[in-house]
């Protein structure tokens, strides 16, 4: 009966992405008509009423919990994003408050300053330039649809993914976004994922597993990966392998909307090149903190704290409201719990 569900959902997922099999899927936006009879607003759990998406967009979020945008994002602002990474990578330029990441495999290499070397850069609010795309308005209007009015950025990164060096470590494991972060409702924080060059299976899409926003936060845990595994790179142990996955094929300035409970992850990069993203969880601000004594988050917590400690030599931090917080940044709206 799951197989049956599964692929009855993979079969509506494949006839929004317009392609007749999940092998080479190329995702694109959901538009079209739909009938005034299917129309049923107390349906909707995961988006609020807005003028931006249409009711099948709405329909489909719903349904599978991630909607691709397609060119969202102008050639212009991703080139602009490109060149204060690079120079990142170069050491030519040093925000306060970034955090930058290497590979795990290179960890012990000599380091040469250099996009190759660099997995990730996060926390960008003090990065004027790359805080930039929390701020675009042609993301707001989508994010708005997800959290309402008060918006919050909560999360910033530029992911990468170099060449993988031949140890597997430039995956990532699948997982739930909400694993790293306590605030509720979780319907009401969601991640805009901007692809800043062709992205697809070689060099590391995204996989999805569609419908796996409806489920509850799941175990995290570190993936017991021969290679090694990058730092905070949790996935979850016991998902279900046999559910439909989508992976999602992007141009540059495509954008992905997805729930944080949407169980995804992303393969080795097998090219000599690299796939760059740019990404933001933003979250309402009428959300709230739960206490994460006694929940999976007490791990998260203690990590981060060594985390928080080790780049900013902040003894003071010891919860990770507090550390989440510090980096967050009200992009529209007025701040009203958090």
């Amino acid at each position: 009966m799951e197989q049956q569900r599964a692929s009855a959902r993979l079969r509506i997922v494949l006839r929004h992405l317009g392609r007749p099999s999940a092998g080479a899927l190329v995702a694109t936006h959901t538009s079209g008509p739909i009938a005034p009879a299917s129309f049923h607003p107390q349906q909707f759990q995961y988006t609020l009423d807005n003028n931006v998406l249409s009711l099948e967009q709405r329909k489909f979020y719903e349904e599978n919990g991630f909607l691709v945008i397609k060119n969202l994002v102008s050639d212009a602002d991703i080139q602009r994003f490109r060149v204060e990474f690079e120079k990142i990578c170069k050491n030519e330029s040093k925000p306060a408050g970034l955090v930058v990441v290497r590979d795990v495999s290179l960890a012990t290499s000599e380091y040469i300053p250099s996009e190759k070397t660099i997995l990730k850069i996060q926390n960008l609010r003090d990065d004027k330039e790359l805080f930039r795309y929390c701020t675009l308005p042609e993301i707001l209007k989508y994010v708005e649809c997800f959290t309402g009015p008060n918006i919050m950025a909560l999360h910033t990164m530029v992911i990468n993914k170099p060449p993988d060096t031949g140890k597997k470590t430039s995956r990532h494991p699948m997982h739930q976004d909400l694993h790293y972060f306590p605030f509720r409702p979780s319907n009401r924080i969601v991640c805009a994922w901007t692809a800043m060059e062709h992205i697809d299976r070689n060099n590391g899409c995204l996989a999805v597993l569609p419908g796996t926003h409806k489920l509850p936060l799941k175990p995290h845990d570190y993936p017991q990966w021969e290679g090694g595994v990058n730092v905070m790179y949790h996935g979850i142990q016991d998902y279900d392998k046999d559910h439909a996955r989508v992976h999602l094929v992007m141009e540059k300035g495509d954008t992905v909307f997805f729930h944080p409970l949407l169980i995804h992850g992303s393969g080795r990069n097998q090219t000599q090149g690299f796939r760059k993203v740019i990404s933001c969880h933003f979250i309402s601000a009428d959300c709230h903190c739960i206490d994460v004594k006694g929940t999976s988050y007490e791990n998260i917590e203690k990590e981060v704290v060594e985390i928080a400690r080790k780049y900013y030599g902040n003894a003071n931090t010891t919860e990770l409201k507090d550390f989440l917080m510090s980096h967050a940044q009200l992009v529209k709206g007025e701040r009203t719990n958090l």
